[in-house]
């Protein structure tokens, strides 16, 4: 029998490890702008398309649909331009800052589907402390789910993966850190549609801080 996943809150770890969008930051409306505009271009189901791009890489999400003649490089290239450019809208989650500020900087981690560069602006423009470590689309040839992003992350903290508590809001991301055996929590601040898993959820950040323990471990801790 399967043992009930950690509520996050039960245990010590030796890191966090952070998706971007949708976790720390919302970016629905800046990202879905380009990516409904790229859509339309191509002939597609715009309302449609657009749930499923999220939490992944651009090259993969351009490379699964398969489009007679596009060149997926090129296409994604063009994406991460007009997202960079696009920042407007793009805002910490309720919480994040604080949350993050009260970690030790040696034990957390970014890791994200979106480019550097991209990244970098959103989490600028989001108000949120740049990140120690961060692992982006350039540093992993696979993207979530695949749990190689995670277990990068981790090594860049000094950290095992089991001993990581990776916070995601999408299911390509859950099952990421889910692969990599990390424990998962799942923000579910910018969720319009409950997402079924059998992890632990929250809303926000708020009401949270961070206990650093003698050793160095972290663990969440409620304040209200």
């Amino acid at each position: 029998m399967t043992s009930p996943p950690s509520t996050g809150f039960d245990k010590r770890y030796q890191g966090f490890l952070f998706d971007m969008d949708g976790t720390l930051l919302n970016s629905i409306a800046a990202a879905e702008r380009v990516w409904g505009r790229w859509a339309a271009r191509h002939g597609l189901d715009v309302a449609a398309f657009l749930p499923t791009m999220h939490g992944k890489r651009g090259i993969d999400t351009i490379r699964g649909l398969a489009l007679p003649g596009v060149d997926a490089e090129a296409e994604a290239l063009e994406i991460e331009r007009g997202e960079i450019e696009d920042i407007d809208g793009v805002v910490a989650l309720p919480g994040a800052v604080d949350f993050l500020k009260g970690l030790p900087a040696e034990r957390w981690a970014i890791v994200t589907s979106s480019p550097v560069k991209l990244a970098r602006a959103r989490i600028e423009a989001a108000g949120l402390p740049q990140p120690p470590k961060i692992v982006t689309a350039e540093d992993v040839k696979i993207g979530k789910p695949d749990p190689a992003g995670y277990r990068l992350g981790a090594s860049r903290i000094n950290a095992d993966p089991a001993r990581c508590l990776v916070f995601e809001d999408v299911m390509a991301g859950v099952l990421a850190g889910e692969a990599a055996g990390a424990d998962v929590m799942v923000i579910t601040a910018t969720h319009s549609h409950v997402l079924e898993t059998r992890y632990p959820t929250l809303a926000s950040y708020e009401g949270l801080q961070v206990h650093v323990d003698a050793t160095g471990d972290i663990q969440i801790v409620r304040t209200a």
